[in-house]
């Protein structure tokens, strides 16, 4: 709750004196499928959008409960999280980015109390095309990640839409500081690439995505998803749809994965997602 108001208020001081600004909820509940861990989750987040002259501050908390199968474990699952991201205009070519990430609570993973951070330079040499390149480093107890993301947009308009298409290259490696049943049997390296699009008509959004290759450990969504646990995915299909409402934009996603859960060497986990986002600009 105190990390809930800290993010009202400072959401609250700077919306006061800045030119425009948003805050979001969103609710997703994931489905897993012959897993031998979990069954079922729901979870919860709330944050904000702020623009301020040159600098754009974005943060996130998250709360999670999920059902788990006992045995093996002892518990539901219960976390929180915290996501940040700072973006400062240089100029009309550049901008750089900092993010933060922390794991505040996981009751059952030995990631609890993960800090991840992000350092990342965006240019853009016309208006049409942007790169973003994002450097991150995730520490936990007994194992560090680094990640490095690439980015490719390009927005163009075809009669009444406004589209932007986005390739995305994420390469990850793992150092292990002591030996744990989390990274025991997970690759030292992988490398996985996604392709995004996303459309404009009137006041409706489309979006789709995929994703190939083999992640673990990795940070999604520009920074507001850290996935903590040892699930080894390798497929994402992901379609959205969402509409404005004068001042208020309402979106819904369908998420598909698979993945591996590492520890119990358990294949074809099937992961489904539902998300339901609402944003409020003012």
């Amino acid at each position: 709750m105190k990390y809930i108001l800290l993010l009202i208020t400072l959401a609250g001081y700077l919306a006061a004196q800045t030119i425009h600004s948003s805050a979001s909820t969103y609710i997703e509940t994931k489905t897993f499928t012959s897993s031998v861990q979990k069954e079922n989750s729901i979870l919860y987040g709330v944050g904000g959008d702020i623009h301020y002259g040159a600098s754009a501050f974005k943060l996130a908390y998250e709360h999670g409960d999920t059902k788990t199968k006992q045995p093996p474990l002892k518990d539901d699952l219960h976390t929180d999280k915290l996501f940040l991201r700072y973006v400062h205009t240089l100029n009309e070519n550049f901008k750089v980015n900092l993010n933060y990430l922390s794991v505040l609570k996981d009751n059952i993973a030995p990631t609890d109390g993960g800090v991840a951070y992000g350092l990342g330079l965006t240019y853009m040499p016309s208006k049409s095309i942007s790169t973003n390149f994002t450097q991150y480093m995730t520490n936990y107890s007994d194992f560090d990640v680094l990640q490095s993301d690439f980015k490719l947009d390009y927005k163009f308009k075809l009669n009444a839409f406004k589209i932007k298409i986005s390739s995305i290259t994420k390469y990850i490696t793992i150092d292990e500081k002591n030996r744990n049943s989390f990274t025991k049997f997970a690759d030292d390296e992988y490398l996985t690439t996604a392709l995004k699009v996303h459309a404009h008509y009137n006041s409706f959004h489309f979006g789709a995505g995929a994703y190939y290759g083999k992640r673990v450990f990795a940070v999604m969504r520009d920074g507001f998803k850290l996935q903590h646990h040892a699930m080894e995915f390798d497929r994402t299909y992901a379609l959205g749809i969402g509409k404005n409402f004068s001042d208020f934009v309402l979106r819904f996603q369908y998420i598909y994965q698979r993945a591996e859960e590492l520890p119990a060497h358990n294949e074809n986990v099937e992961v489904q997602n539902l998300r339901f986002i609402a944003n409020y600009k003012f």
